[in-house]
């Protein structure tokens, strides 16, 4: 009896000492959820040095007051007093397999307590061995703003992929990369991923092979430009294509807004190309990766997607029975390259300042897997013409998304006037309003006519929008031409002013910062498709 309440008590108090904040040197934590991962993480963490759990949280009434690995179940409600009292900076969450919805409530509470909040990997990332339960990670704005995926359909999702030679453009791309992964679960034939950029094709390619092994021996990697007609159509022909997935495009808005010849030219004649090559070579199906800014367009990106739409519906009508043509229109993806939160991310990192554009801003984001299953689902629908619009749930204020990635580091945001002077008490991190840029809205909108119809998919809607007849619509791409060739950007600007695309530009005054102060004697840099 001596020996075994000698040898307890030395556990005892040796764990005490180990787990005393005051003497040892780690980060002291609160974990948020007391299941079965709470418990894990908690045991995990007294094996490293470099936090210390000091309290749990869980909203199950049955675990308040219970003791788990020597840490203490507490309320909710305790959160603002255990934070003060144990000096917490650092709150963890171990619920990897909460809904978005429930996540994104719980995550709000903690954005007001100034603290950093950190999360551990998915349930299916540790399972898989991809991730371990320490690896732990701050929590990611997609991660609030997506929302739960609908399930997608098998059906759907084979139906123009499997065991087909499919062919994705711009697939170095933040959408087209993912296109390319969704389709590899599908095992198609053959899968041709096409991009003007080696090293995006590197990256995407390299990412491919690396996890999908011997079965990756079915990619074909091929660089090269969609306005070259003789190189589609040698690629078309070569590889038996049946799917094609249009996602090249120039899609940064005050980029193409500076340089809306090329915008033109990659946008308008290099849709013109491959949709009017896959016709011709005999292409199944052929869909059109557009956007939200089609809709009454205020810049060039805009409008040269929604007369690269107009290209699609011409050619269904003309290939009745042959080729299906179908686009597929939606908003922001989360995470994408040049989208608004990996910039203020590095923005935050920076000390900031972090800029907003307007205080009223608003846009829809979706997740880039999200958007890449609906977009594969929503083209294996297709009869021909289809304009087919994704929901992309409720628009999201870019000022509050701004004030929740500055609270989410543990920081607190301030607002600087238009003067650069701070509004109020002067705090961590300031946000600063910098005006909207030359052909941006203040919010998106998704259907011209809004009158949307329902599918077999609840997140999948298709719209009946205006079509050219065919004379107008070879007129509207001479006059384009014409503007392109003679290096004219305010001509250019008053053909898409006169077509019927609701284009509406803001500042007039805007050219091409490259062509304006050329002689009209140059070449173009890319070699026009007509």
């Amino acid at each position: 009896m001596t020996v075994i309440l000698a040898v307890s008590g030395i556990r005892f108090w040796a764990r005490a000492i180990l787990r005393a904040p005051g003497l040892r040197k780690s980060t002291p934590v609160i974990i948020y959820g007391a299941g079965k991962a709470g418990q894990q993480l908690v045991a995990a963490l007294y094996l490293s040095v470099e936090y210390l759990p000091v309290a749990l949280v869980d909203d199950d009434a049955r675990l308040h007051g219970t003791t788990i690995n020597g840490v203490r179940v507490y309320p909710s409600v305790d959160l603002r007093s255990l934070i003060a009292k144990y000096h917490v900076r650092e709150v963890l969450l171990a619920l990897p397999s909460l809904s978005r919805v429930r996540r994104r409530h719980i995550v709000a509470r903690l954005e007001t307590l100034g603290v950093e909040v950190k999360t551990i990997p998915s349930i299916g990332d540790v399972v898989s061995g991809r991730a371990q339960l320490t690896d732990l990670r701050p929590v990611m704005p997609e991660e609030l703003l997506g929302r739960d995926p609908v399930p997608a359909s098998k059906t759907l999702m084979q139906r123009t992929l499997a065991g087909k030679s499919v062919l994705v453009t711009g697939a170095g791309g933040s959408i087209g990369a993912e296109l390319c992964r969704q389709i590899m679960t599908q095992k198609p034939k053959a899968l041709i991923l096409l991009d003007v950029s080696e090293i995006a094709l590197y990256n995407v390619v390299t990412d491919l092979r690396d996890t999908w092994g011997e079965a990756a021996a079915v990619l074909v990697p091929v660089l090269g430009s969609v306005q070259n007609p003789r190189r589609m159509r040698a690629i078309l022909r070569r590889f038996g294509v049946e799917t094609v997935y249009h996602s090249a495009a120039y899609k940064h808005v005050a980029i193409v807004e500076h340089n809306n010849i090329e915008g033109i030219h990659n946008n308008v004649f290099g849709t013109q190309v491959i949709a009017e090559a896959s016709a011709e070579c005999g292409v199944e199906n052929f869909i059109l990766i557009s956007t939200d800014k089609t809709v009454r367009p205020t810049n060039i990106m805009g409008a040269s997607k929604r007369v690269a739409e107009l290209i699609c519906q011409g050619l269904a009508q003309e290939n009745q029975g042959g080729t299906v043509f179908s686009m597929v229109r939606f908003g922001n993806v989360l995470g994408s390259s040049g989208s608004v939160i990996p910039r203020f991310r590095e923005q935050i990192e920076r000390g900031g300042p972090v800029t907003v554009t307007h205080r009223d801003v608003t846009r829809y984001f979706m997740t880039i897997p999200e958007a890449a299953q609906l977009v594969i689902q929503a083209g294996a629908m297709a009869r021909g013409g289809d304009v087919f619009v994704l929901d992309m749930g409720e628009p999201v204020r870019i000022l509050d998304l701004a004030k929740s990635m500055i609270r989410l580091h543990g920081l607190a945001p301030y607002m600087l006037d238009e003067n650069g002077q701070p509004e109020g008490t002067v705090q961590d991190i300031a946000i600063q309003i910098t005006g909207l840029q030359s052909g941006e809205k203040l919010y998106e909108e998704l259907l011209i006519s809004n009158s949307p119809k329902g599918t077999e998919h609840p997140r999948i809607m298709t719209a009946s929008e205006l079509v050219m007849p065919p004379a107008d619509l070879q007129r509207l791409l001479k006059d384009l031409h014409a503007a392109c060739t003679g290096f004219d950007p305010e001509m250019l600007r008053h053909v898409l002013m006169r077509a019927p695309l609701g284009y509406a530009p803001k500042d007039a005054n805007i050219h091409d910062i490259i062509w304006q102060k050329q002689e009209a004697a140059l070449v173009p840099s890319v070699p026009l498709a007509h």
